[in-house]
């Protein structure tokens, strides 16, 4: 698959998602761990986790498919 098509793809399958939820908290290392360990599992729910860093902060959002 060329990068142009992989750039559509992902630009269509963001286009899908629906934010359900945002929290922001204090960062942790660990969050990461928490956040793939959900993803890996809750997949076949529909729903992706996500997670940003801004400074000492993060924001974790939650998103259906």
């Amino acid at each position: 698959m060329s990068k142009m098509s992989e750039s559509s793809d992902i630009k269509k399958e963001a286009s899908k998602l629906e934010l359900i939820a945002k929290k922001e908290v204090v960062y942790s290392d660990e969050l990461y761990k928490v956040v793939d360990f959900l993803n890996k599992n809750l997949k076949n729910k529909k729903v992706i986790i996500g997670i940003s860093k801004n400074g000492d902060m993060a924001t974790i959002s939650i998103y259906e498919t």
